[in-house]
């Protein structure tokens, strides 16, 4: 269905200038039932935004979705189906009548060292498959509407797209990927008034950072990093600082202020790290076959749950018919 007619700073907006406020801008969210997801979408209903919402877990889609200041929407549907994201970008369309901005925040982990990896890669595959693929079928899909409107593309990396990790080989190559991604498109799409923008979170109070923490070396690896970055930092601010990004349509977002000054250095990360890990690696080595190799968290769980036999071929939901009326709380 059509939205309702955009003026003052949302006009501004659509029309590709950097003015204030979020009032009557469709936002699409993926991974959107729980986490950085699920707070970005209240906080962006809060500034006045209208919300689509994509993600595997319907109930808390539901949930979350009624709890809108705005009118949303959800959508169940996995990223890496580009039928499925076809179809949610044409009925997200179709409802809203426009997408202004999508920010593309599914995404899934894992632990372990590669040498332990199944021989498939089947877990190490997920991980890339849903955190950069279908990162990119998000923006093929809903890249049209963004063409039409103007609109902004909003990619969530990660601190480690900068600083590689041992115990963490797929994520930082997907998360890596997604900024490489991002970048060369706003290199392709910026003359068509298309705005592309990059987010880096630190680790950030999540399931899927919860869920890393309860494997005992992980969790010691991680409070080995050096500070700043061996603090686990509360969601809250650095969603803020995403939805000031998203209204800005900033073309780097730092989930936590330090992130920017790790940037112009990154060059050197690489070999300290692997100085680093020599030593680490050898203190833990008779403890890393124990490192569990599942994807992490209740968001990998729920993705798993998505593709058991069972359930048969992934596909994509549909919307949910009503609107969020009431104050989001928390």
């Amino acid at each position: 269905m059509s939205g309702r007619p955009v003026t003052g700073p949302a006009a501004r907006l659509r029309s590709g200038g950097r003015g204030p406020g979020l009032e009557g801008q469709v936002v699409v969210v993926t991974g959107a039932a729980r986490g950085i997801g699920e707070l970005l979408a209240r906080k962006l209903s809060a500034r006045g935004a209208r919300l689509a919402l994509v993600g595997l877990e319907p109930d808390r889609l539901r949930d979350v979705c009624s709890r809108l200041h705005t009118e949303g929407a959800w959508w169940h549907a996995d990223v890496t189906d580009a039928d499925a994201m076809a179809r949610v970008a044409a009925e997200a369309a179709e409802r809203f009548g426009r997408v202004d901005a999508v920010v593309a925040n599914a995404g899934v982990a894992l632990g372990g060292t590669f040498a332990d990896a199944d021989p498939a890669l089947t877990a190490w595959r997920r991980v890339v498959e849903v955190n950069l693929i279908g990162s990119a079928i998000t923006c093929r899909a809903f890249l049209p509407a963004l063409l039409t409107s103007r609109g902004y593309f909003l990619q969530i990396a990660s601190l480690a797209a900068v600083v590689p990790v041992p115990l963490m080989t797929a994520y930082c190559a997907a998360k890596s990927g997604v900024e490489a991604f991002a970048h060369s498109l706003r290199a392709e799409v910026g003359h068509r008034g298309v705005r592309v923008g990059v987010g880096y979170l630190s680790w950030t109070d999540t399931d899927m950072v919860r869920g890393a923490d309860e494997d005992a070396v992980m969790r010691e690896l991680r409070q080995r990093l050096p500070w700043p970055a061996n603090r686990t930092y509360p969601p809250g601010p650095a969603v803020e600082r995403i939805v000031t990004g998203v209204e800005r349509r900033s073309a780097q977002v730092y989930g936590q202020w330090w992130l920017r000054g790790t940037l112009p250095v990154r060059g050197a990360f690489p070999a300290l790290t692997g100085l680093a890990a020599v030593r680490e690696m050898r203190r833990f080595e008779g403890r890393l076959r124990r490192v569990s190799r599942g994807l992490v968290g209740a968001g990998g769980a729920a993705d798993e749950a998505e593709r058991a036999p069972e359930k048969g071929a992934v596909t994509g939901g549909g919307t949910d018919g009503g609107t969020g009326g009431s104050p989001a709380t928390g």
